[in-house]
């Protein structure tokens, strides 16, 4: 107890400040008030201030947080800081005491306030030299103004006025204004705690008027990817605005040009110098885009602006490498003892502007394992592997047979040409093979609403089916096994994705998420081989090119809640995520990759990919531990998901080794369902007046590394309720707790009827945050 004591590390004679209270503020401003006591007079976390003591001894490390220790020059600074702040607030005649209480060398602040009336504004009016700025301010006051008569007199507001008003100024031409030139006059004298307020905007020394400017020519210079502008350049005067010099010699003039919203005889307009540098950045071939540097030309009557942008490309080749891994406890550090566990690793490599139109070539390779089996070690344990491989070509602008305006103003439009491989083998069961190939547009309609739309992707799936397996899944009758993942097919298909507040995404405020998506496939071909009376294979279905063609409609929706809650970045995020697919037509089934699957880092963390489901499907009812261990990771599918989280994050340590750390409580709950009652996954089917019995639900706690580039991810994840029990029985954490870590009669008779391990706990390391 001593030890973990949060006093050990306080000197003698000297105090720990434990805890602040603000008495007699009202409730509007008690919070903000708090947050006017100085920092180092704030109280420490628990967690930061053992940090500290366990790392920091003599000095050689900096984790977690030193001891705040009462200092009364704070106290007094602090004490200052809150009466300026309610006198700011518009109780002009507040008035703060201060009060030190000290106990076992703990010591705790009490601020309290008399705050006096508070003061309301009477009259607004103004004084500004310019007429045509007058004119300005009165036209535009009413849409950004804070200070209105009868309302709080709040020196903040005051200076919200003044800075939205130097925006309108610096979008109306006025190149050269300054804030300086914005003045308030105002008198509290009045004994009916009244104020009146004049706003003054004074006209440059010397001079009658505001001066306003014009964009004349635009000097646009590339450098090196080192920074250097010597040597040879390629040297363009691209129209009357545009001269091009670009001594990395790997850029064509409309590149750039496209994404430059300041044109010749515009007046000058702070919000298009933002827009230029925001959209050229997002270009993503730049390492810095600074602002353009505007120099005023010396004839006094046109007042017109030369500007220069001076840009530093990234270099031309990168590769990045990913990786995630998921283990099922307990034995955590064991990689080789044969429990289920698994990894994802994926290399990108990246060479950007290939023709000289700032277009990015992404080569993607990625490869999937899982393993699994008692004692079956790394080598023969493999239980499944995915290999995709895969071709990006993007180009930052629409492309299209006919002339599309550019989509620029809330960000950067992409046309992707996308080419994929897929490899997928299943252990003792099937070798499917998959190439798509498609064109997505990709477009932001305002700050918010995102779209992507791919108006024709092509699918080619052939799967082989090992004969041992085949042989005895017919004879159990359990032909759609074979048709489902055995079969070749192709399909021809159309998407569409909406996303809502994508940009708020990894933010604390408070927020809706939306994204949903649709995809339908085979409408086409249908329509094209019933014109033509293309021929049908023995199952009666119509074919293209000799192959059958899949026609299905499909829906995914994902929608979260974000709310962030005190000052410690504590936040709270629920997601519900369901989805839906329909196979109509020339298909009876969804083809294998369009099927919904749960489990893994992301939607139901305490289940292996793949493994949940489908229902209240237990796989016990199989007769034969053979057919048992090949269907192992495939008959988990559905065409209907419905998968809901919710988590609770809360930052722990602000350097911890070079990281923010944060962690999480978390709770996952749903499962993926067959359409229809199937002899295959009997209880699989969704019902209604069973959902709740077939939701499966997990809960755990995990940390995150905040490396600014990049999160990295530590869950540990357990099941509470699996739908594959019945009753009281499905919640398998409460009735068998004490077989959390340790073999049980549970667990043996799972084992026995099951022919594997039950797994309570799952850990599953990862880039990003899960959602």
């Amino acid at each position: 107890m001593s030890g973990c004591s949060l006093t050990r590390g306080v000197p003698d004679n000297q105090y720990l400040v434990r805890g602040i209270k603000v008495d007699s503020v009202d409730k509007e401003f008690s919070d903000a008030a708090l947050l006017h006591v100085d920092r180092l007079q704030q109280p420490n976390s628990w967690f930061n201030l053992q940090l500290y003591y366990l790392f920091n001894r003599k000095g050689k490390k900096d984790l977690g947080e030193p001891p705040a220790l009462l200092d009364s020059s704070l106290v007094e600074y602090s004490r200052l800081q809150i009466e300026r702040f309610l006198r700011n607030k518009g109780y002009v005649k507040a008035t703060v005491a201060s009060d030190i209480e000290t106990k076992q060398k703990k010591a705790y602040l009490k601020f309290t306030a008399k705050q006096g009336p508070l003061f309301r504004i009477r009259n607004i009016q103004d004084s500004v030299g310019d007429p045509k700025v007058q004119a300005l301010y009165r036209v535009n006051r009413r849409r950004f103004s804070h200070v209105q008569p009868g309302g709080r007199f709040d020196l903040d507001s005051l200076a919200y006025d003044r800075d939205e008003f130097y925006q309108v100024m610096k979008r109306n031409g006025y190149y050269d204004f300054y804030r300086q030139y914005v003045n308030y006059n105002y008198d509290t004298t009045f004994n009916n705690s009244v104020v009146d307020v004049k706003m003054i905007i004074d006209n440059p020394p010397g001079k009658k008027e505001h001066p306003i400017y014009k964009i004349n020519n635009t000097l646009i210079t590339i450098s090196t990817s080192t920074g250097r502008t010597t040597g040879l350049a390629d040297t363009l005067k691209v129209d009357s605005q545009f001269t091009f010099v670009d001594y990395s010699r790997r850029f064509k003039p409309n590149a750039l040009t496209r994404y430059i919203f300041q044109r010749k005889g515009d007046i000058y307009n702070i919000d298009q110098q933002t827009l230029t540098t925001s959209r050229l950045s997002e270009l993503n071939v730049f390492r810095n885009v600074p602002n353009p540097v505007y120099k005023k030309l010396p004839d006094s009557t046109n007042r017109r602006l030369d500007s220069r942008i001076d840009i530093i490309p990234l270099k031309r080749m990168s590769d990045r490498i990913e990786a995630e891994y998921l283990h099922s406890g307990p034995a955590f550090f064991d990689f080789f003892s044969g429990t289920g566990f698994g990894f994802n690793i994926g290399n990108t490599f990246t060479n950007r502007n290939l023709f000289k139109q700032a277009e990015i070539l992404q080569f993607k390779l990625n490869y999937s394992v899982l393993y699994g089996g008692e004692n079956s070690g790394i080598i023969g344990g493999i239980q499944n592997q995915d290999f995709k491989i895969g071709v990006n070509l993007v180009y930052p602008r629409i492309i299209a047979p006919f002339n599309v305006p550019v989509l620029g103003k809330y960000g950067v439009p992409h046309t992707t040409f996308s080419s994929n491989f897929q490899l997928f083998y299943q252990n003792g069961l099937v070798k499917r093979r998959s190439f798509i190939n498609s064109i997505t547009y990709d477009w932001i309609e305002t700050t918010r609403k995102q779209h992507s739309f791919t108006p024709i992707s092509i699918e080619f799936s052939n799967g082989t089916i090992d004969p041992s397996a085949k042989d005895s899944l017919l004879k159990q009758d359990r032909y759609s096994y074979v048709y489902l993942i055995g079969r070749t097919v192709f399909t021809t298909s159309t998407q569409y994705t909406f996303q809502l507040n994508a940009n708020k995404l990894n933010t604390l405020a408070n927020f809706i998420y939306f994204r949903g998506s649709a995809d339908i496939g085979g409408n086409t071909l249908s329509a094209l081989s019933n014109l033509f009376n293309t021929p049908r294979d023995t199952a009666g279905q119509r074919t293209m090119f000799g192959y059958t063609f899949a026609q299905y409609a499909k829906a995914d929706v994902d929608l979260r809640f974000y709310k962030s809650f005190g000052t410690n970045e504590q936040q709270f995020v629920f997601r519900i995520n369901p989805g839906i697919g329909i196979p109509f037509g020339n298909s009876d089934q969804l083809i294998f990759e369009k099927n919904f699957y749960a489990g893994g880092a992301n939607d139901m963390r305490a289940w292996l990919p793949r493994t949940l489901g489908p229902g209240k499907f237990n796989r016990a009812i199989y007769t034969t531990n053979t057919l048992r261990n090949r269907l192992k990771y495939l008959d988990q599918f559905g065409e209907i998901k419905i998968i809901g989280n919710a988590e609770y994050r809360y930052k722990i340590a602000n350097d911890f080794y070079g990281s923010k750390v944060k962690g999480a409580f978390f709770m996952d709950f749903g499962n993926i369902w067959r359409l229809k009652e199937s002899v295959e996954n009997p209880g699989g089917e969704f019902k209604l007046n069973n959902l709740f019995q077939s939701t499966a639900i997990g809960i755990g706690t995990g940390l995150r590394f905040d490396l600014t580039f990049f999160v990295f991810r530590l869950d540990a994840a357990f099941k509470f309720k699996d739908p594959q029990f019945t009753g009281r029985d499905q919640y398998v954490l409460l009735r068998h707790f004490d077989e959390l870590f340790k073999a049980g009669s549970f667990k043996d008779a799972y084992y026995n009827s099951n022919n594997e391990p039950y797994r309570f706990m799952q850990i599953n390391f990862g880039i990003g945050l899960p959602f």
